[in-house]
């Protein structure tokens, strides 16, 4: 692959530093790992795995809910205002797919919250490889407090398999204090967190009564195909990013991401029902893709254009899922504010990862209370 040579060149001519011509170039690298070079199919030809059909959401259990979530993110938007960091209008943050259903025409609650949610959320691949480098300032975690909200990380093996992940995430569960009575938790799988999460719902049931709702948030619910032609050698190689703290883990994240796996992971393990799933999906426009993330945009965009660069946006949704909104943000905007703590690669190759996750997760955190509030009310 001669694509990290390019973008070397590119930055040299540009006059950028050593330092940050080299995290570009790493940069590039981690991009495109799971976007490979070959032109072999991206979905090859396979007789293994469960009978498949593509159909409408509604036909697998999903319920459409995008209406009520945009009248909740515009309120949110409009009260919050540009006081929050990467502020964009309610329209031009969420994609218009269709018709959205769902919509109330209720006022929206915006004072402090009454169920004290907890938004537990589980990182996606090798993020403890790239944690340190990152530096994200935790203002998130900050802005939902301030609401009664809050937000805590459960750290997971960056490069390990979803199976290994998931007990990992069952130990932090049952270790967590103070959850209440009432449950609290709610579980956000972001890419790879999301079958991290679901494989630990199945596998060990005694944390549900601790989980009030599992959100797939860009989740790789259903894998994705650029991992078909990828390696777990080729993603070790995010050990080498600049203060990577991440082990080699149990070697099982790749195999872990192909949809083949996936798929027969999600039919032979029928999701428990003891609390409601959410399904948040990154569904950018063209434009709204970051440079550095355009070769694996158009890879995947042999088989549908319709994804955020890593994922296809169906493989985001969670089996029986209430969907909640498409979100016009790329796989890296959505979640991993890379541009600001880096500005220069967020003015070059991460150009577009500007998003107001502060005002997103607020929106979703009110969603979910409010959404749990009517379910409770119906019983």
């Amino acid at each position: 692959m001669s694509i990290h040579k390019t973008e070397s060149s590119r930055a040299r001519r540009s006059g950028l530093p050593c330092c940050v011509t080299s995290l570009a170039a790493l940069g590039t690298v981690a991009a495109m790992l799971l976007g490979g070079c070959a032109t072999a199919p991206l979905s090859p030809y396979s007789e293994d795995g469960p009978p498949l059909a593509l159909v409408p959401a509604a036909q697998v259990g999903v319920q459409d809910k995008r209406g009520r979530f945009r009248e909740i993110f515009c309120a949110v938007l409009e009260e919050r205002g540009e006081t929050l960091p990467d502020y964009r209008p309610c329209g031009d943050a969420l994609t218009q797919v269709g018709t959205e259903s769902g919509a109330t025409g209720e006022s929206v609650e915006l004072g402090m919250s009454k169920r004290r949610l907890i938004a537990a959320v589980v990182p996606g691949i090798g993020w403890d490889c790239f944690d340190t480098w990152l530096a994200a300032k935790g203002t998130t975690a900050g802005h939902v407090r301030q609401y009664g909200y809050d937000l805590i990380p459960i750290s997971v093996d960056g490069l390990s398999s979803s199976a290994n992940n998931a007990r990992q995430i069952r130990d932090a569960v049952m270790q967590m204090e103070g959850v209440g009575a009432q449950p609290r938790l709610v579980l956000i799988g972001y890419s790879k967190g999301a079958p991290d999460i679901l494989e630990a719902v199945v596998s060990y049931p005694e944390i549900r009564e601790r989980v009030a709702a599992v959100i797939s948030a860009s989740g790789a619910v259903g894998g994705s195909p650029l991992v078909n032609d990828a390696t777990q050698s080729q993603l070790a190689l995010m050990r080498h990013w600049p203060g990577a703290k991440c082990t080699p883990g149990d070697g099982g994240a790749i195999e872990s991401l192909r949809p083949s796996t996936r798929r027969q992971w999600l039919a032979e393990n029928p999701l428990p029902d003891d609390f409601p799933y959410y399904s948040l999906v990154s569904h950018p426009e063209p434009e709204r893709i970051s440079s550095v993330l355009r070769s694996s945009y158009n890879k995947l965009s042999r088989i549908d254009a319709r994804n955020d660069s890593q994922v296809l946006f169906y493989d985001q949704v969670i089996p029986g899922s209430t969907l909640v909104a498409y979100v016009n943000a790329d796989h890296w905007a959505l979640a991993v504010p890379i541009a600001r703590t880096h500005a220069t690669l967020g003015s070059t190759f991460v150009d577009k990862n500007d998003f107001p996750r502060e005002a997103l997760l607020e929106a979703m955190l009110r969603f979910v209370e409010e959404d749990l509030d009517r379910s409770a009310k119906a019983r």
